[in-house]
């Protein structure tokens, strides 16, 4: 087990990851790594990273919502086809080795990113025509199959989502804050699934999970501060982040 001593690179990485994650989704390809390399075992850096995932989504999420960035009643359909796929895709990782598609799904999300960045206005305007039925036909599959991949391998899960709202016509500030709200609920289920197994470790996921709400805090504030612009830039860098541990990690 590693000594008090990890916190000092443990603090700041969490922070960082909190900020990423917040603004454009990714922050676990920081946090595992860091949990890891602290000296965790593998169940022990999954479990202690949903400790810290709900601290940064929730933090994140409490920013978009008291600023109107997080259109609730699609949110709160969404919400439950999501959780329904986690646990779908938790169940199904017992059969299937996720390796298996680590590299298909890297290549998926550089090409996402790639037509986010490609198309100029993409992602730049709000055009969210409401509750149509076009939407719900894209969000409600679009959530339940997010969520199974999100129980079954996770890596880029907000990235995604943001990427989901977006094409539904949400700008980027606006996708970034449905797609928070929506992880933060899968986060915490999986956290609820992951406490009875009794692999957390506390004294390191509780400070962490405090630095990365601090980090979301902020990273919240900035994208809604800075504008739909910014938060494409983050998110092109997130995805290349996303993309490189799935491909190479």
């Amino acid at each position: 087990m590693p000594g008090p001593e990890v916190l000092l690179y443990g603090l700041p990485l969490a922070f960082l990851a909190g900020f990423i994650d917040a603004v454009a989704g990714g922050g676990g390809t920081v946090t595992l790594p860091t949990l890891f390399f602290m000296g965790l075992t593998p169940a022990q850096t999954v479990a202690t990273n949903k400790l810290l995932a709900i601290f940064g989504s929730g933090s994140a999420t409490v920013q978009y919502w008291r600023k109107g960035h997080v259109e609730r009643r699609l949110v709160l359909r969404l919400i439950p086809l999501a959780l329904v796929g986690s646990a779908l895709g938790a169940f199904l990782v017992q059969f299937v080795d996720p390796a298996t598609f680590r590299t298909l799904v890297g290549i998926v999300i550089l090409g996402v990113g790639a037509l986010v960045l490609a198309n100029k206005r993409f992602g730049l305007e709000d055009r969210y025509p409401g509750l149509t039925a076009r939407t719900l036909a894209l969000t409600l599959p679009g959530a339940l199959v997010i969520g199974l991949y999100d129980g079954f391998l996770g890596p880029g899960t907000g990235t995604f989502l943001m990427f989901l709202f977006a094409l539904a016509g949400f700008n980027l500030v606006r996708a970034s804050g449905n797609a928070r709200t929506v992880n933060f609920a899968t986060n915490l289920g999986a956290f609820l699934f992951f406490l009875l197994g009794g692999q957390m470790v506390w004294w390191i996921g509780l400070p962490m999970g405090v630095a990365n709400a601090l980090g979301a805090t902020l990273g919240a504030r900035m994208a809604m501060l800075r504008g739909s612009g910014f938060v494409k830039v983050m998110y092109g860098l997130i995805v290349v982040l996303v993309a490189g541990r799935l491909l190479f990690g």
